[in-house]
């Protein structure tokens, strides 16, 4: 028993360990230089306990580039909308949990083993900073047309083009579409966060698996 408890111990030390090295090492190790015409469009990392978004600003050229949204229902043009949120993360626990009050065993293991993963994206309105759960980052338009290329890249393409997921979704303004990749304990929704944020020219942590690990990197070295 002690043998086992030993053990336990030392793998919860090693995690804390990886999660400490990953909030305090940069990636990339060296800021990149700053580029031409900076801080021309604003995006936003909005947060909750387990989760991050990016929210990027809406506009017609945005609205192009993502139209199969509106395809499926999703209003990019009500006259309230400025922002899409996204979000990637596992199948079971987006799909089957709106809330934590309907958190159920299943999902919960198969976040923290193996699962299949969705794309969901939401419409918002006008989001409130300065705001302890968001945190804004002026980007040039080089960076901002990277960020927008990883977004796409996230969604799993069928014969059709990216795949909704039929009958799922929290309410009128959002959708969850099939994507690449898969869900685990150890890359997650913040790693993809942190991933795109990355491509955005921002440096993150080396690896960001919480939310409050990801914000304290991005305060450090940004």
């Amino acid at each position: 028993m002690r043998k086992i408890w030993r053990s336990l111990a030392t793998l919860v030390a090693a995690v804390l360990l990886a999660a400490a090295l990953g909030t305090l090492v940069p990636r990339p190790l060296w800021p990149a230089a700053m580029a031409e015409g900076e801080g021309t469009r604003r995006i936003l990392v909005l947060k909750n306990p387990i989760h991050t978004d990016i929210a990027v600003p809406l506009d017609d050229g945005v609205r192009r580039r993502f139209a199969f949204l509106a395809g499926a229902g999703l209003p990019m043009d009500a006259p309230g909308a400025r922002y899409i949120v996204f979000g990637w993360g596992g199948r079971a626990f987006y799909l089957e949990t709106p809330t934590w009050s309907q958190l159920k065993a299943a999902p919960a293991l198969k976040a923290l083993t193996l699962d299949a993963s969705v794309m969901h994206v939401d419409v918002a309105g006008t989001i409130k900073e300065p705001h302890s759960d968001v945190s804004g980052f002026d980007i040039d338009e080089a960076h901002f047309a990277a960020l927008l290329d990883y977004i796409a890249a996230s969604f799993r393409q069928g014969p059709n083009g990216p795949m909704v997921v039929e009958n799922a979704g929290y309410s009128t303004y959002d959708r969850f579409y099939e994507a690449g990749g898969h869900f685990n304990a150890l890359v997650g929704c913040n790693t993809w966060t942190a991933a795109g944020l990355r491509v955005a020219g921002i440096r993150t942590g080396w690896w960001n698996p919480l939310p409050v690990s990801l914000w304290w990197s991005m305060g450090l070295y940004n």
